[in-house]
């Protein structure tokens, strides 16, 4: 247990710092990020719907006795981030709305001027769950294998990078000036570490490892399938529509690939 817990956490750190990410934006072209989002959140979808298919339903159908127990928990994961995006409002949109832009380009607003907006603190709240959540699914699969706890990293890491870029937007937006939307959002991020420690805490508990993975499992198809996939229909032009297509397919080949670490 404590030769996977050094690697986990190196992960679960690695994933915090892409909250970081909103600084990248300050130097870019607002026209080229909203280009390149879809081609990320593409590439994360493939990766969701792969490390969910590939690596952590068949590591929970080969240790879980009982035909009924796997697709439960892969239901149960389903329903699970669903309520907590229903009830915490999740903003997983990776479109960037025009005042959103604006902010982005000045670098938000000052709190003389604008007082807090309640969307910030939901933002953070939100994400502190999401986090919690990653840092117990990231825990859960390197206590399965290295190979598949450096794929669920990755697979969590492409869908972070675009959701942290908009988060920072919306934190800007509420009226958070620069330096406190990278501190709070990257404070949100940390509770990654104590669900990686809460994880490890119970790690000898018997068959809870192949339940957490069927459970994140229904949680990364949730992700992929509502909230990103319905984004990129939303580009109809077809040298973009190609474009997503590979990506999801290189998001997908990247899981098939470390499968291949596996064996």
């Amino acid at each position: 247990m404590d030769d996977a817990f050094f690697p986990a956490l190196i992960a679960v750190l690695i994933v915090s710092l892409i909250s970081l990410a909103g600084l990248i934006t300050l130097g870019m072209n607002t026209a080229f990020l909203k280009k390149a989002l879809p081609f990320l959140v593409s590439l994360a979808v493939g990766a969701l719907f792969g490390d969910a298919f590939i690596h952590l339903i068949p590591y929970a159908l080969e240790e879980v006795p009982g035909e009924m127990v796997v697709p439960f928990c892969v239901l149960l994961g389903i329903v699970l981030f669903f309520t907590l995006e229903k009830f915490l409002r999740w903003q997983h949109s990776h479109d960037l709305p025009g005042e959103l832009e604006v902010d982005l380009a000045h670098g938000g607003h000052s709190h003389h001027d604008h007082p807090i907006k309640p969307v910030g603190s939901i933002v953070l709240v939100g994400d502190a769950f999401h986090n919690l959540l990653d840092g117990i699914i990231i825990g859960a699969s390197f206590l399965i294998s290295p190979e598949v706890g450096i794929a669920t990293t990755l697979a969590i890491a492409l869908h972070e990078i675009p959701q942290e870029i908009c988060d920072f937007a919306i934190l800007l937006h509420a009226g958070y000036s620069k330096k406190k939307a990278l501190l709070f959002n990257f404070i949100s991020a940390l509770s990654a570490v104590v669900g990686l420690v809460i994880v490890f805490l119970f790690a000898d508990v018997e068959g809870l490892m192949p339940l957490l993975s069927a459970i994140a499992a229904g949680g990364f198809i949730y992700i992929a399938g509502s909230d990103l996939v319905p984004e990129l229909h939303e580009e109809t032009t077809t040298s973009q529509s190609v474009l997503q297509l590979i990506a999801m397919i290189l998001g997908i080949g990247i899981m098939f690939g470390l499968v291949m670490l596996e064996h």
